[in-house]
């Protein structure tokens, strides 16, 4: 059978269980659960990847609400698909309500659309297919524990939708930033702000510092570099001379390597902050270090094939402002082949991931639309890796 014919025999396979992969978005909608505490998201997704005949391991690779479930179709290359379900706080009208307004839910429907797919038409090919499934994206990174741990071992290719505003295929739209994420504490000594300001080490003139000196530096790093920060704690009442301040900082650059060097300036930073003031530091990554995207260009060239196949085309404009941001994807993307793209959702490009008009596009019509091409066009790249594993070693 001709390779064409086993990609329409998928796209029928993803049409049959689309139905499922809506119930799946919905459930996990529904249940929208802050990283690291997506208990019921796992624990459904596991199940329903149970049903389908796939050897599930959960909790996986030491990490609670991560999860891995893999088909064994014979001898051949492991193709992943990168599951997601964390949700973010701040939404409804009191800004108090979790909600998926990055479409995690989206992500885990599609990469299990994909998956039940496949395993309705496992005769086609040789190879295994696998979910994996990690908490946190959104946060500390859940994809990087479950790497640390050897979660993410075996696998040749790793594949992956998001939605988006604009419909990104390229790399050179779809730049993922390393970032590093730090915490300064400073402690200084306490003494009344007035009475006696000359017997206290003010830790938030450190801190103050800290956000001058980063300022500054901006001016002298490339300018791919994204520096920006926030005071968690600079004191307790006016009259009192701060004795603690703590500020955080995500540090981002287009490459790892540059990346460490200018994280060492603001260390720097830091530390010359404390010489000034006399306050004392500490430092720490209070998130797991992310690295650059990289996208593996015969993979991704089979997905944009597979993309044009379907009627899908590249929609960001010529003249487009990078979406830089960060993700853990970009971990996986160093130790496995990784392809990945950005559908829009139809809402128009003034509508991005995170707000909350974002959420009409994760389920009902919107999601309708868009869910069983992303599952459709991966499950038709995974098809071209197994029939031609040498897309990936380019």
């Amino acid at each position: 059978m001709e390779r064409n014919e086993q990609k329409a025999l998928l796209r029928e396979a993803v049409s049959a269980i689309f139905p499922d992969m809506q119930r799946v978005g919905r459930f996990i909608y529904d249940h929208a659960e802050l990283g690291n505490r997506e208990f019921e998201s796992s624990r459904f997704l596991a199940e329903e990847l149970g049903k389908l005949g796939f050897e599930v391991r959960f909790p996986y690779a030491g990490v609670e609400t991560a999860l891995r479930a893999d088909l064994r179709c014979g001898e051949g290359p492991t193709v992943a698909f990168l599951g997601e379900y964390d949700a973010l706080p701040g939404y409804g009208p009191n800004h108090d309500q979790v909600a998926h307004a990055c479409g995690h839910n989206w992500i885990a429907a599609t990469c299990y659309g994909a998956c039940a797919a496949l395993a309705r038409c496992r005769e086609l090919f040789s190879g295994t297919i696998s979910f994996i499934g990690a908490p946190a994206e959104e946060s500390v990174g859940g994809k990087i524990d479950v790497l640390r741990n050897g979660g993410y071992e075996g696998v040749d290719a790793a594949l992956q939708f998001h939605l988006g505003n604009y419909t990104a295929m390229s790399a050179r739209h779809l730049t993922f930033l390393a970032m590093d994420s730090l915490e300064f504490t400073f402690h200084g000594r306490a003494a009344h702000a007035a009475g006696q300001p000359h017997c206290g080490i003010n830790a938030l003139d450190a801190v103050n510092l800290t956000f001058a000196g980063i300022s500054c530096l901006r001016q002298h790093v490339t300018p791919d570099v994204r520096m920006h920060g926030i005071i968690t704690d600079g004191g307790a009442a006016c009259n009192i001379v701060p004795d603690f301040a703590r500020c955080r900082f995500y540090i981002r650059a287009a490459h790892r390597s540059y990346l460490n060097e200018v994280k060492e300036r603001v260390l720097n930073i830091a530390r010359g902050a404390a010489l000034m003031t006399g306050a004392e530091l500490e430092w720490r990554y209070f998130e797991n270090p992310f690295d650059e995207l990289k996208v593996n260009v015969g993979l991704q060239s089979a997905l944009r094939d597979n993309l044009a196949a379907l009627g899908v085309e590249e929609s960001v404009p010529e003249d487009a402002d990078g979406g830089f941001g960060s993700s853990d994807v970009g971990n996986v993307s160093q130790v496995a082949a990784t392809a990945y793209c950005e559908l829009a959702t139809g809402l128009g490009p003034d509508v991005s991931a995170h707000m909350e008009r974002f959420l009409e596009g994760v389920v009902g019509p919107c999601a309708d639309r868009t869910m069983p091409l992303a599952a459709a066009a991966m499950a038709m790249t995974a098809l071209d890796v197994f029939r031609e594993p040498e897309i990936i070693r380019g």
